[in-house]
């Protein structure tokens, strides 16, 4: 797999050298544990603990990726409709949206969480070739 800037952030990898891991665990979906995050690069010792309350802006990343998915799940809930397989409008019971919603960002919070860390830190860490 090619080392691009996307590849990294996927994958929650250095964004200096696309090579060491930014969390403990590779998997983001081992409940215990998901959130344990390197302090540096296994790699090429860069610092991911850069200041206090640097990841604080990651809140509105994830803030952006959780709209998107609302975003979405509405448009697929639309888009079920239209073609018939949900026989009832959302005007009739707005709840459909709500807990399917709700229960497919309680799944891919882990995800989110992971995803957002990855993407600010990779907005402020230049890559390097080694």
């Amino acid at each position: 797999m090619k080392k691009t800037n996307l590849g990294s952030v996927l994958w929650n990898k250095c964004p200096k050298c696309r090579t060491g891991n930014l969390f403990v665990n590779e998997s983001s979906f081992r409940i215990k544990g998901f959130t344990d995050f390197n302090h540096s690069c296994p790699h090429c010792e860069e610092d991911f603990l850069r200041e206090p309350g640097f990841y604080f802006g990651a809140s509105y990343v994830s803030y952006g990726l959780t709209v998107a998915i609302w975003v979405a799940v509405y448009v697929a809930l639309i888009t079920f409709n239209a073609i018939g397989l949900i026989s009832y409008t959302f005007s009739e019971n707005p709840w459909t949206f709500l807990i399917i919603g709700v229960v497919i960002l309680l799944i891919l919070l882990p995800a989110i969480y992971r995803l957002s860390r990855s993407l600010w830190i990779s907005m402020f860490v230049k890559f390097k070739k080694s």
